[in-house]
Parts: C-alpha cells; sequence; structure tokens
C-alpha cells in the first residue's frame, strides 16, 4: 500500500472511495474522498486496495447521482453557439439567432459571475473545469480555509463577484461531546467559513446583489446562514459531493434576476440532496442586454493556487 492508492475502510464498509494522502509510520494512512468534500485517517490495517474504483458500488451510486445532475444542468442551461463569441467582462453573454427580445431584437445574456475559493487543489481543478463547461465566469483561488476570510476582503472589491462559493474541507470532530453538535468549536472548518461568508456581508448586505454559498462535508448549517450565506451545508450534517456547491453556484449564474431561484429544485438537483444542502429564496443573477454587440473577445475562467 502506498501513497495515491484508491482505498477503501473495511469498517464503513466501503461507503466512500479515497486516495491516499500520506502514510504516516506504516500504520496510519490520511485519506482524501475522491468524490466527497472528505479528509480522514485510518489504520492502514482497515483499508482494502481498488484497483477497478469503477466496480464498488459506492462510485457506481456517485456516478448515477452525478449523471443525474449534470443532466439537470445541460437542461437548464443551452450551450453556446460555436459562432458565438458574444461576452462581457462582467460575465458570460451567451445569445443565440433564435432568441428574441418581445421587442423583437435579438439579444444577449450576462450570466453571474463566480468568485471560487476552495481549500482543496484537486475539487478546485474540478470545479473550474465545470464552470467552463457551462460557459459561466468564473475566478478559482485554491486558499488554506484559515485564510479565506482575508484573501475575501481584498478580492471583493476587485473583482466585484456577484456570487462567491466558500468551500473545502470540515468535518464534525471525534473529540467533541456527542450532544454538542450545536457548538461551532466541534466542527474542523465551519469558524474558518462563518468568518468568511461575514467578510462578505460586510462587503455587501443584500443577499440578491451578493449570493454566498458556503459550507464543505458535515459544516455547521445553521451557523453559516446566520453569519449571511444564502446556501450552506449541511443541515443533515452528512457528507457533501465535491461539486454540490458549483451546481448551485451555476444554477444562481444562469437564473434571471426577475427570477427567484427555485429552491427544491436546485437542492434536489445537487447529488447530496436535502440533508446536504439547504438556503434561503434568492434571486437569479442572469441579466439580459440589448442591442446585441458584434464584437466582443470572450474572457477565460481563471484559477490560482496561495
Amino acid at each position: 500500500m502506498k501513497q495515491g492508492d484508491l482505498v477503501v475502510r473495511k469498517s464503513y464498509g466501503g461507503d466512500v472511495l479515497f486516495r491516499i494522502e500520506q502514510l504516516r509510520d506504516n500504520q496510519l494512512a490520511v485519506l482524501k474522498g475522491t468524490d466527497y468534500r472528505l479528509l480522514a485517517d485510518s489504520p492502514i490495517v482497515d483499508l482494502a486496495v481498488v484497483n477497478d474504483p469503477d466496480s464498488t458500488q459506492a462510485s457506481q451510486r456517485v456516478r448515477i447521482k452525478v449523471n443525474e445532475s449534470m443532466r439537470r444542468m445541460q437542461q437548464q442551461r443551452p450551450p453556446v453557439m460555436e459562432d458565438d463569441p458574444i461576452r462581457f467582462a462582467s460575465g458570460s453573454a451567451s445569445t443565440s439567432a433564435s432568441k428574441s427580445h418581445p421587442s423583437g431584437q435579438p439579444f444577449y445574456e450576462m450570466p453571474g459571475k463566480v468568485l471560487h475559493l476552495d481549500g482543496d487543489g484537486n475539487y478546485m481543478r474540478k470545479s473550474m473545469q465545470l464552470y467552463s463547461q457551462m460557459r459561466v465566469p468564473a475566478h478559482g483561488i485554491h486558499v488554506h480555509e484559515s485564510q479565506m476570510p482575508e484573501l475575501l476582503y481584498r478580492l471583493l472589491p476587485e473583482l466585484k463577484p456577484d456570487i462567491v462559493v466558500i468551500t473545502g474541507h470540515d468535518g464534525v470532530l471525534k473529540n467533541r461531546r456527542q450532544d454538542d453538535l450545536g457548538s461551532i468549536s466541534s466542527y474542523k472548518n465551519s469558524q474558518n467559513f462563518v468568518n468568511a461568508v461575514r467578510v462578505a456581508r460586510d462587503y455587501e448586505k443584500n443577499r440578491d446583489s451578493l449570493i454566498v454559498i458556503a459550507g464543505a462535508c458535515q459544516s455547521h448549517y445553521e451557523a453559516l446562514l446566520q453569519a449571511g450565506s444564502n446556501f450552506a451545508s449541511s443541515p443533515g450534517r452528512i457528507l457533501i459531493h465535491a461539486l454540490d456547491p458549483v451546481y448551485i453556484a451555476i444554477k444562481a449564474s444562469a437564473t434571471p434576476i426577475r427570477e427567484t431561484i427555485d429552491l427544491p429544485d436546485v437542492i434536489h438537483g445537487t447529488i447530496s440532496g436535502i440533508e446536504g444542502v439547504g438556503g434561503i429564496e434568492t434571486v437569479g443573477r442572469l441579466r439580459m442586454g440589448l442591442p446585441k454587440p458584434k464584437w466582443v473577445k470572450a474572457p477565460a475562467s481563471t484559477s490560482v493556487t496561495l
């Protein structure tokens, strides 16, 4: 058994597929979920190597849910025509020749711009790939959870996003009291996420002007909402899929500002479902414009690591 191996935990019935991040003294392994935002450690004797990840029930269940979510996103956001490069600096402006304003004039669309902070570099890269695939303008930064509040304080006035995603790794601590789930000190990174949400809300208090999506696996859902999040994890203190925050951000980006994001639709459209993510009524960030510009270069989504 070595670093990089795919494994499952025998004592948990192989419920989650992990990759070995680190081996300690040939007795303990530090694990990172391949699909779920989960960091864990385990005795090596409790691990079983997985040679074919697609053969495991855990991976098969996740793949089915991922495919369902992807189909929903594709249906809700039609692809941009290849010969139509219309974009604005403040957002992708996707158009098609068949689209027209009630006045009969062709129009363009400006999806909401996303600033995505992620405590995990691998998950951030997957997230950025999905933003790009769905033609959502996004700026992604891999940064430790403890540094997110300070970074947001500097970046929000500079980038002026419509949507902020604050995510990474979290979890209920092993050494907590069994009845102490209400205390934020019982969570690995929920306090860091709460601090970051507060910075975002100090910058923009209107929850429809700046949509905040925060949390990771087992995060303190109630504390994140009270701090000012529009959407947060995890109501049921369960593991959430790595792309659940991205799914919500894309939905917010593609919902017109004259419409409220359909809460049941967006929550049930996530891979983790109602136990994994919740939120409040929120207006979308997609804007329509007239007239249709002739030549505007499309900006690319960007990501950096700090």
